[in-house]
Order: C-alpha cells, then sequence, then structure tokens
C-alpha cells in the first residue's frame, strides 16, 4: 500500500484518532480509551471519546509552546520529527506523572494518559494552571532508547 493510499484510508477509517498515538504505538504508554486497529501491516490508535481527545490535543498544544525552547523548534505548526514528538508526549505525561506523585518514581510506561491527564487538570484546576517549568524538565530529560548499530569491521584496506 503506497503512502498515500494508507494516509487516505487512515482518514477515513479512524474519526477520532489518538493525540499519543506515536508513544502508545511505541509502548511508551498506554490509555484505557485507546482502541488498536490495522490497516493492512500497518496499526493505528483512535481515541473512544471526543472529549479526552480534545484534552489530550489542548494539553499537547500547550505543552508544545512551553517547550518550544528544549525541543529547539522554532516553528510552532511544522510537524515535529519522531524523536521529538515522542520527547514531547513522554516527557510530558512523566511531568505530570511527577507532579501529582512526587514521592514516588517516574515510571517507565505511563499506564494511562487520560487518567493521568485528567487528574492533573482537576488538581490544579485547568491545564492552563498547571506549573510547566516542572514538567519541561521531564521533557528535558528523556531520551529515548538510542538505535544500537552494528559495529563495522575493520577491512584490510584499513
Amino acid at each position: 500500500m503506497d503512502q498515500d493510499a494508507f494516509r487516505q484510508t487512515y482518514r477515513d477509517t479512524s474519526a477520532c484518532f489518538c493525540a499519543f498515538e506515536t508513544s502508545i504505538l511505541t509502548s511508551r504508554c498506554a490509555c484505557s480509551l485507546a482502541d488498536r486497529f490495522c490497516i493492512a501491516e500497518r496499526e493505528g490508535i483512535e481515541c473512544r471519546s471526543d472529549q479526552a481527545q480534545q484534552l489530550c490535543f489542548d494539553f499537547l498544544e500547550i505543552l508544545r509552546e512551553k517547550a518550544r525552547f528544549v525541543l529547539k523548534t522554532h516553528q510552532e505548526t511544522a510537524p515535529l520529527a519522531h524523536g521529538k514528538t515522542l520527547r514531547l508526549q513522554v516527557g510530558g505525561l512523566r511531568g505530570l506523572h511527577a507532579l501529582l506523585r512526587p514521592e514516588k518514581p517516574i515510571p517507565i510506561l505511563i499506564r494511562d494518559v487520560h487518567t493521568t491527564l485528567s487528574a492533573c487538570r482537576d488538581h490544579f484546576g485547568s491545564l492552563e494552571a498547571i506549573p510547566y517549568q516542572e514538567v519541561i524538565k521531564q521533557i528535558a530529560a528523556f531520551q529515548d532508547k538510542k538505535r544500537s548499530r552494528p559495529r563495522r569491521e575493520p577491512s584490510n584496506d584499513d
């Protein structure tokens, strides 16, 4: 399946796509409202709630604006590279976890995006009231696993 056909089928299939799809598909987080679906050999995530989807998009929009310096992005609307998307999403969720449960270590897997976001919004009164400077620290600290490259064997020519 070519990329254009995949994108069109994806848009037709998923009316309520997941804002945290990248992080869920890479097993960095999970969500109680996420449903997986397949198109050909590819997998996607959709949200079962329009309200939850809006909450996630609102959070990521605020977070992206606050984290522009850390992510080294200058354009507000340009798509983020995969690694920066992971840093924003996973680091952001880890930061929220640290705010909600400062006495506990931050888990490797955030078990429920919706529960974490809802709890944070309820605790601080709104998404805008979250102390983002603490969240940004987790975005800055997050590092995705580095791919291991096979070592190049020295040749006789070297």
